[in-house]
């Protein structure tokens, strides 16, 4: 199943997008099942039965009730996510500068609330800022609430899974030790197209990644890469803290390939980034300059 957070007539719903013959089609759930919560954190909390009951009510829609995609404006899937945790240098190949050996656990950063945004919304090149740079990452959507997680339970707390863009301003990120400032400019989190519920997605570390910029390929790698799992994951930093649905970790980015590397330059006005990973669809994101909004 693939929820969506979506805007239509000033309200802001939670649905399913289903496939259409002329593309993507959204059930609204308030229409359908008015008695489940109309917030994306909210109808995770309300666990399995309340999915059961969207899952239901995608099987039995009458085609007529659904929206075209074109009707509705998609938000982020978890608009307002109440922990955003990612994981730095998380693939083969993408160390540290200096270091050969991996890591013995996870290098844990976060970025604020205030980054996300949802598909096909401007990623904006701040002012003060003129080294922005990209990250594909797969991102987990924590759906059951936790603390001290077995590994061997973890997937059972994770609700699905989403696409995520760690946008960075390296400049600001090397001004200090912690890469929070860097990471935290409004914008720098787009995250979608859909929330894709675990049971599509058998084995989270065997997902194909790439990511482009105005077609080109920028990063090509898989999830079987990764040097710290899903599952290892979300029982590591469910020792420290309470995992609440809606939660998102985002669980790191491979290396630029060695001919983008070469030729990297930071993001500009106009260019345009897609990541594709695995079935989750493509997350797709507009860059404007602060100056061209």
């Amino acid at each position: 199943m693939r929820l969506v957070t979506f805007v239509r007539d000033g309200r802001e719903r939670v649905g399913v997008q289903l496939p259409g013959e002329h593309g993507p089609l959204v059930l609204d759930l308030s229409r359908t099942e008015p008695d489940l919560p109309v917030d994306m954190t909210r109808l995770l909390a309300a666990g399995e039965p309340a999915l059961d009951r969207a899952r239901a009510a995608a099987a039995a829609a009458d085609p007529a009730t659904l929206l075209p995609a074109s009707d509705v404006t998609l938000l982020a899937p978890v608009p307002r996510p109440g922990k955003i945790l990612c994981v730095g240098y998380n693939y083969r190949g993408h160390a540290a500068a200096g270091t050969v050996e991996l890591p013995d656990f996870p290098e844990i950063f976060a970025k604020t609330a205030n980054t996300v945004i949802g598909p096909g919304a401007a990623v904006v090149l701040p002012r003060v800022s003129r080294q922005v740079d990209y990250e594909a990452e797969l991102a987990v959507v924590v759906g059951r609430r936790g603390r001290d997680i077995p590994e061997a339970d973890a997937l059972d707390h994770v609700a699905g899974y989403c696409i995520f863009d760690d946008v960075s301003a390296r400049d600001y990120q090397g001004r200090g030790t912690q890469w929070l400032l860097g990471k935290s400019f409004d914008t720098f989190g787009p995250l979608g197209p859909t929330l894709v519920t675990r049971d599509e997605v058998p084995d989270p570390q065997c997902l194909d990644l790439e990511l482009t910029v105005n077609g080109v390929v920028m990063q090509r790698a898989s999830t079987r890469d990764m040097i710290f799992t899903v599952p290892y994951l979300v029982a590591y930093l469910s020792t420290v803290m309470t995992l609440e649905p809606g939660d998102i970790i985002a669980t790191g980015t491979p290396a630029k390939l060695p001919e983008a590397e070469r030729a990297h330059r930071f993001l500009r006005h106009g260019d345009v980034i897609d990541i594709m990973i695995g079935n989750l669809g493509t997350l797709t994101s507009t860059v404007v300059s602060d100056e061209h909004r």
